[in-house]
């Protein structure tokens, strides 16, 4: 018994080295996963460095006014008028678009007008080209009377929209049993020389333009009252103030049907002699 005794303290000792192994393994075991996460997010830290491409900065686009329509891809002169581009501002976008979506195919589904333009531009075009007039005033009798020739509630008829006394200013007769307003050819030619003396008057043809629908005397007290020549800066009233954008909406619907909801395109072949179609059309 007293032999067991002495082997007590050995046990003892053994067992305490045992337990010391077996922690001191622990910790070795802890120490190694801790390093080898620190190793594995090292590498991954390392490789993200290396994939990351630094991004250059896209260069801003100087096609400003291609903005008001995001979704079509046109240039900037399907949103000018006779060659004057219109100005890049939040008032201007609010008011082309509105345009845009009073003349698109979802309002107005206006088929007659392509077919109509289709007919008639090829007459028309021929004659804006001989009195100097820019090609797009050949939309103006879309926006005034959508190409229809009656007479409206103020008195104005054909597709040029003429006053009685305008018409007769411009070398149109418009008496009882006879009314030129309503030949497709002679309007044409009296409205060229009507918009070409607008156009020395206010040396603009969107002012032109303006002023053929508000009249010279009213557009003409409007500038001086703002001491303001530039059209789409200015305050004018509704009608007026939006005849230029409609203008432009219509030219956008027309040459780029498909952009805006027309299946049918305005497609035409140009006549030799456009003129004689007039014998079918007066």
């Amino acid at each position: 018994m007293f032999d067991n005794l002495l082997y007590i303290p050995y046990l003892c000792t053994t067992f305490t080295k045992m337990d010391c192994s077996m922690n001191r393994k622990k910790m070795i075991n802890k120490h190694l996963i801790t390093c080898s996460v620190i190793l594995v997010l090292a590498i991954i830290f390392k490789l993200n460095i290396c994939s990351t491409t630094v991004a250059k900065p896209v260069p801003k686009s100087t096609r400003e006014i291609s903005r008001f329509i995001a979704y079509t891809d046109v240039t900037a002169t399907d949103y000018s008028f006779a060659d004057e581009t219109l100005p890049a501002n939040k008032t201007v976008y609010r008011k082309m678009q509105y345009s845009l979506k009073k003349h698109n195919y979802r309002t107005i589904q206006s088929h007659i007008l392509q077919i109509k333009a289709e007919k008639l531009f090829p007459i028309i075009e021929p004659i804006l080209r001989a009195y100097g007039i820019p090609e797009d005033f050949k939309y103006l009798p879309l926006v005034e009377s959508g190409l229809k020739e009656g007479t409206s509630s103020k008195g104005a008829a054909g597709l040029w929209q003429f006053m009685p006394g305008t018409a007769r200013t411009y070398g149109l007769k418009v008496r009882h049993g006879i009314d030129e307003r309503l030949n497709i050819r002679k309007s044409t030619i009296a409205a060229c020389k009507y918009i070409k003396e607008l156009h020395t008057e206010f040396n603009s043809w969107t002012l032109a333009a303006a002023a053929y629908n508000n009249g010279s005397i009213k557009l003409a007290r409007a500038i001086r009252k703002q001491s303001e020549d530039n059209y789409f800066r200015m305050k004018l009233n509704r009608e007026t103030g939006t005849y230029v954008y409609n203008l432009i909406a219509m030219k956008a619907i027309i040459d780029h049907p498909q952009n805006y909801g027309y299946n049918r395109y305005y497609t035409y072949l140009q006549p030799k002699n456009p003129l004689l179609l007039n014998s079918t059309l007066l």
